[in-house]
């Protein structure tokens, strides 16, 4: 069932309705989440050929199909003690901010449909000081399933996957810029990083928020009290995978919305991949980049916002 269950269901949701398809798979006795769109593939457990002196969540590396994949010891990554038996173990193979990774989990369950307004964002008890790895939680079946933040266990394994203030800096001195700049991400910690970056690169004034529908109803109040696109909202930069309100489904909502008529929607996510790039188009999204290429970030801000 695993292997064929992603080539069965594809990326089938329509553009800008705000839901996912969640892969939900067990470590210990623990149910996770993994949206969809970011596994290349699912095979089963085989066991890998270690790397001396390498990370202690990464398990070893495999080969499948002549391409040569790192394997993470996700049990590891989580801190949780699981029993020996790999007898119903599987690969999740991912590929995000254009690295594929396999995650060693115990079960993979199966695919759900939700919406992200049903993923509820982790108060400060699960997610203190950015360190936690959980991006959302949901119920589903009676089961609580919590969606982890594989970019974030990917960049603590490797800090050059995460996004590069050098990229900035080698920019050299640049213009101050005024115009207001809405950020829409979810990770505490991705969203400290992208504020000091952007702000280096003169980019000082920033309206940070943590999900889509948060950003929305900045951006609505801002027209509220008689905002003008341009002057008092500038651009959105937004990322896809968010609880509430995905990117998609807030770019959506701007760009249908006649108040916002001209204000640039940027993407900057780990997930823009050729099938999300067409979502993006077909939702007159302005521009789509993938982390953590933040200088192309700027360079793309400096072009729009000329």
């Amino acid at each position: 069932m695993a292997e064929g269950m992603i080539n069965e269901t594809g990326i089938l949701l329509e553009s800008g309705t705000n839901e996912l398809e969640l892969l939900e798979f067990v470590v210990g006795n623990q149910h996770y989440g993994i949206n969809v769109a970011k596994i290349s593939e699912l095979c089963p457990y085989q066991e890998p050929t270690m790397v001396p002196n390498a990370h202690p969540y990464i398990e070893g590396i495999f080969m499948p199909r002549e391409r040569l994949i790192t394997v993470v010891n996700l049990a590891k990554a989580l801190g949780i003690t699981t029993n020996q038996e790999t007898k119903q173990d599987m690969y999740i193979i991912t590929n995000f901010n254009r690295i594929h990774t396999a995650f060693h989990v115990n079960e993979v369950l199966g695919i759900h449909r939700v919406s992200w307004e049903d993923i509820a964002k982790p108060d400060t008890t699960i997610n203190g000081g950015g360190k936690g790895i959980a991006t959302g939680i949901t119920k589903i079946d009676n089961k609580i399933i919590i969606v982890l933040d594989f970019e974030k266990i990917v960049t603590e394994i490797n800090p050059e996957t995460g996004l590069k203030i050098s990229e900035i800096d080698a920019m050299g001195d640049r213009s101050r810029h005024e115009c207001p700049i809405l950020l829409a991400e979810d990770s505490p910690l991705l969203l400290e990083m992208l504020k000091k970056c952007l702000m280096k690169a003169g980019y000082t004034n920033l309206i940070p928020t943590t999900n889509g529908l948060e950003a929305w109803k900045k951006l609505d109040s801002i027209m509220k009290e008689d905002g003008v696109v341009g002057k008092d909202i500038a651009l959105v930069i937004t990322d896809i995978e968010m609880p509430q309100m995905d990117g998609h489904h807030l770019t959506k909502k701007i760009k249908t919305d006649p108040r916002f008529e001209g204000l640039p929607v940027v993407i900057f996510s780990s997930l823009v991949n050729d099938e999300m790039k067409r979502k993006g188009e077909a939702l007159g999204v302005d521009a789509q980049l993938s982390k953590p290429e933040i200088g192309r970030l700027v360079h793309q801000l400096d072009l729009l916002l000329a």
